[in-house]
């Protein structure tokens, strides 16, 4: 009997926030009829669409017991090169901040494994750098893109095909191929392996110092395509274009069922939680909770989640 209420617990707890998105749903259509209609799913899946994109990359670097808190200011910085480059080099303008958003990441994994310094310091520091770099670049302002512009190179950010907004196209693009990142390729093994356990990965011969570079180049990635998906959506490049997303993020990750010590977790995990997060997002926006106050939600959710998630057993001292 106690193996079985084991395993109900373990199901029950494997489930929960599929559970929750599924009660939160419940919850706003019964306060806000209506909720269910496709016109409205369609918008609250290309809102959520950025969220995802951004969260699918740092799924990996949880997934190796590490944390990256450069996202927004890549997203930014990659949303500003949109901006500046579009007039004269057209769709090139994204190849390019994608190129730049993978080098910043790139950067934090060399630093984080050269210099032997806790991911959080590295990116922190890193972050930093690409926030100036986004101020400088754009003179402090936003840089605006004509409508035009954001139709000739930007297209697959914005518009419809067929009803269904790009948006949303590209979020389940990035989940299949992340899905695939994941689960079927070497990558994806290392990076498990890493987070179960690094000396043992270590031990094994895996280039852990390669596989933590390439985790936070793809994390970044994901960042700057998050930031071009927005650039186009809104029309126009900021400095300060994603500060706001920094906290949900790591909240859609940790609240889908990613274990912060590294490890388990996933892609579809991370689905689940950023349209936990983004539903919930609306149900305060319903009731008036401003987008500022939704940033502490966000972060009581956050010390939920990792209060109940978080494996103590793999850490003996918390600092």
């Amino acid at each position: 009997m106690s193996d079985l209420n084991t395993s109900l617990k373990a199901k029950l707890g494997g489930n929960a926030p599929f559970i929750a998105l599924v009660a939160l749903y419940l919850l706003i259509e019964i306060a806000q009829p209506g909720f269910f209609a496709p016109s409205t799913q369609l918008g609250l899946l290309a809102d959520s669409s950025t969220l995802f994109i951004m969260a699918a990359g740092t799924t990996f670097v949880v997934l190796i017991g590490s944390i990256d808190l450069s996202l927004q200011a890549v997203a930014s910085l990659s949303s500003v090169i949109v901006a500046l480059l579009l007039p004269r080099h057209g769709a090139l303008a994204a190849v390019v901040a994608l190129a730049a958003s993978f080098g910043v990441g790139l950067l934090s994994g060399i630093i984080q494994t050269a210099l032997r310094i806790p991911s959080f310091i590295a990116t922190l520091a890193v972050g930093g750098i690409a926030s100036a770099a986004a101020l400088t670049l754009s003179g402090t302002r936003s840089i605006g893109i004509g409508q035009e512009m954001r139709s000739a190179s930007l297209g697959w950010t914005t518009g419809t095909s067929l009803g269904v907004p790009h948006e949303i196209l590209l979020g389940i693009a990035v989940f299949a191929f992340c899905l695939f990142l994941h689960r079927s390729t070497v990558f994806g093994r290392h990076t498990d392996a890493i987070g179960a356990g690094e000396p043992a990965a270590i031990a094994s011969g895996l280039r852990v110092p390669v596989t933590k570079c390439l985790v936070f180049a793809t994390s970044s990635f994901f960042a700057g395509l998050a930031g071009v998906v927005m650039a186009g959506r809104l029309g126009s490049g900021s400095p300060t274009l994603a500060d706001q997303f920094l906290l949900p993020v790591i909240a859609a990750v940790i609240v889908g069922g990613t274990a912060l010590t590294g490890g388990s977790g996933g892609i579809a995990r991370t689905l689940v939680g950023a349209l936990l997060v983004s539903v919930a997002r609306v149900g305060m926006t319903f009731v008036g909770i401003s987008v500022f106050a939704q940033q502490i939600v966000f972060g009581l959710i956050l010390i939920v989640a990792v209060t109940i998630a978080f494996d103590r057993s793999k850490v003996l001292i918390v600092k």
